[in-house]
């Protein structure tokens, strides 16, 4: 058995070495860019190494993939699995904004078994376990039980012409914190139209499906884990009774993004 009082001690660990750095609490952070458009900060790369040093340790027998580590095609040998994106919202991060998180899964035979998300700028410290529920701060997570499609509470700053019947609420940068609002009531439904990694969705998607909501990629499909190539097409969390609805709504366009 894991030891997951220890593993929580890790994560709110690696929380604190980010926020050392966080520009937002007024820190000098370095830079830069690992192809265009997509920033990467000395930060990243510190709560990185300080993930696969302590995790490594803590189970040695799981493979390791993150986002700020080159891909070892060992990991694909084991059940088990770490999966970590050590800052998820990185231009939030760097942007002295609150809207990021650190995200660490344990994944077993393919789907996630433990998922952690520090977000510290937040004051929110979410978990979850499989079969078991989830929780943010220690109170027990209930996703939206919203019925209507029409009204749904979005995080996003924009949609196209025809979403404008959703309701946008507050979008951190961070894709695990959107999809945790799902668990948490404060949103009814996220929705991906793009190639995405597992590192991004891995904890969330957990703690959203524990708290009762439906997790799904684009096309209503089950999101796997620890795949070769390990990328999903979108990804949609929702309050269960708008599920199909959403699918529907989105299946022109996901067909014509995904080619």
């Amino acid at each position: 058995m894991i030891d997951r009082s220890r593993l929580e001690l890790i994560v709110r660990e690696a929380g604190q070495i980010a926020m050392a750095s966080w520009p937002g609490a007024g820190h000098a952070l370095e830079v830069w860019e690992k192809s265009p458009n997509n920033p990467v900060c000395a930060a990243d790369i510190e709560v990185n190494q300080f993930l696969k040093a302590e995790l490594t340790q803590l189970l040695p027998v799981a493979g390791w993939l993150s986002e700020e580590t080159v891909d070892a095609p060992e990991r694909l040998s084991g059940d088990l699995l770490w999966l970590v994106d050590p800052i998820d919202g990185t231009r939030d991060f760097i942007r002295g904004r609150a809207g990021w998180a650190i995200s660490v899964a344990l994944v077993s035979a393919g789907r996630p078994l433990l998922g952690y998300l520090d977000a510290p700028a937040r004051g929110e410290f979410w978990h979850a376990q499989a079969g078991q529920g989830s929780w943010r701060n220690g109170e027990k997570l209930t996703a939206s039980s919203r019925t209507s499609l029409p009204g749904a509470r979005v995080p996003a700053r924009i949609t196209s012409p025809e979403d404008a019947d959703l309701v946008l609420v507050d979008q951190p940068n961070s894709i695990a914190l959107r999809i945790a609002m799902v668990a948490a009531d404060t949103a009814d439904l996220v929705a991906t139209l793009r190639w995405g990694w597992e590192w991004d969705i891995g904890a969330a998607a957990l703690i959203a499906r524990e708290a009762g909501a439906t997790v799904t990629d684009a096309f209503g499909q089950p999101l796997n884990y620890n795949k070769r190539d390990p990328r999903a097409f979108g990804v949609l969390v929702t309050a269960p009774a708008i599920h199909q609805a959403a699918i529907a709504r989105l299946a022109d366009r996901a067909r014509k993004l995904a080619g």
